[in-house]
C-alpha cells in the first residue's frame, strides 16, 4: 500500500484545503492500495489543541474524512515519534508547521516529503504513479 503520511491540525490556515483534498485523495484512490494517515500534532502554533477524540470527531464531521487518524503525537523534535524520526531521516525534511506531507511506498521507503504550502493536488500526480504501479504489478502477477 502507497501511504501519505501528515500531520494535520484542526485550527491552523491550511486546514480546510488539506482536509477536503486528502478525503478526496482517500476517496479516489483508497482504501485498498493507498491511504492517508492523519498524525493529529499541536506543535505549530498551538493549532490542534484538542483531544484525540475530538480531533477525530472534527474532521470525520466537517470533512467527511474516512482515512485513518491516529493520536496526538510530536513531530519534531527531541520528542517525535519514531514514525516521524524515520520520515525525517529518510528525507533530511522535518516539519516545521501543521500539513507536512511525506509519501511512503509499498515497501516502507519515503518517497518524497512536502511543506504546508504545496497543494494535495500538486503532488497527486507522485501518489497516482505509484499507486498505479501496484495495480500493473497485481495484473502482471494474474
Amino acid at each position: 500500500q502507497v501511504s501519505l503520511v501528515v500531520n494535520v491540525a484542526s485550527e491552523c490556515g491550511f486546514t480546510d484545503s488539506h482536509y477536503k483534498a486528502l478525503q478526496q485523495l482517500q476517496k479516489d484512490l483508497g482504501p485498498y492500495h493507498f491511504n492517508v494517515l492523519a498524525f493529529p500534532c499541536n506543535q505549530f502554533g498551538q493549532q490542534e489543541p484538542d483531544t484525540n477524540k475530538e480531533i477525530e470527531s472534527f474532521a470525520r464531521k466537517t470533512y467527511g474524512a474516512s482515512f485513518p487518524m491516529f493520536s496526538k503525537i510530536a513531530v519534531s523534535g527531541a520528542g517525535a515519534i519514531p514514525a516521524f524520526k524515520y520520515l525525517i531521516e529518510s528525507t533530511g525534511e522535518e516539519p516545521t508547521w501543521n500539513f507536512w506531507k511525506y509519501l511512503v511506498d509499498p515497501n516502507g521507503k519515503v518517497v518524497k516529503a512536502w511543506d504546508s504550502t504545496v497543494s494535495v493536488e500538486e503532488i497527486r500526480p507522485y501518489i497516482t504513479e505509484l499507486v498505479r504501479k501496484i495495480i500493473l504489478k497485481k495484473k502482471d502477477e494474474l
